[in-house]
């Protein structure tokens, strides 16, 4: 090819050919398009820049797009087995006497169902589903978090919702994400719940990421944050591989 395509119109076409075989080498495209190593180089850090593939020792893999996210409802039983271990896996993590906020999804309601049996628990959380699998449980305290509701995924969110957040604070942080990938960090599919995660974010020592092996290794629509964010993810056997490629 020549050397004097375009920028923009190289890199259409490296990603072209990256869609249809899932992985390039510097060397292939070096010879595909007559160009430099340092040219290749700084398309392939662009590409990833834009998140459009993600840069791997020697080459470019291309990144897998989270689908649209199916309502709450209709998610349950998605990954039953591996959220059921998840859920308890990281409700392990969490002690008696502790403040942990809990945030919206199936996995995370995972987590609250196993924290029926805590002594002198304080959780705080976002979500309707988990203040309905808590409440009456006699030695954990609920805060519920008001806010505009979000029908699908039963959570609220919002301006209110983000002035409540901070007003409190928890020893640690656990929600569930859309998609998480080594160079993308956390993504989301809701533009507008991007802030309101993010706020809470911010109000625990530590934060927990709880996602199953579909969550892993793919991008959504909304940056929410680098994954130097959360200080643990807990996942499922089959993650192995999809964030830390060689």
């Amino acid at each position: 090819m020549s050397d004097f395509i375009p920028t923009p119109e190289r890199q259409k076409q490296i990603l072209t050919l990256l869609t249809r075989q899932g992985r390039l080498s510097v060397t292939e495209i070096v010879e595909q398009f007559s160009i430099s190593e340092a040219t290749v180089r700084r398309d392939l850090e662009s590409l990833a820049s834009q998140g459009k593939a993600q840069r791997v020792h020697g080459g470019v893999i291309a990144i897998e797009q989270a689908p649209p996210e199916l309502p709450i409802l209709e998610r349950e039983n998605e990954q039953p087995d591996e959220k059921t271990r998840i859920g308890r896996a990281v409700a392990s993590l969490i002690t008696d006497k502790e403040t942990v906020f809990l945030g919206s999804g199936t996995t995370v309601l995972e987590v609250a169902r196993n924290l029926r049996d805590r002594r002198n628990l304080t959780v705080i959380t976002n979500s309707l589903p988990v203040l309905n699998m808590l409440a009456g449980v006699k030695e954990v305290t609920v805060i519920s978090l008001g806010g505009m509701l979000r029908d699908s995924e039963l959570s609220f969110i919002g301006h209110i919702t983000e002035q409540a957040l901070s007003e409190v604070r928890a020893d640690k942080v656990i929600i569930g994400i859309r998609a998480i990938s080594l160079e993308q960090g956390l993504t989301n599919d809701y533009l507008q719940e991007t802030l309101t995660d993010r706020a809470i974010l911010k109000i625990g020592r530590e934060v927990i990421v709880a996602a199953d092996h579909t969550k892993c290794g793919v991008v959504s629509t909304a940056f929410l944050a680098p994954l130097t964010s959360m200080q643990k993810l807990v996942t499922d056997d089959k993650t192995s591989g999809k964030l830390f490629l060689p």
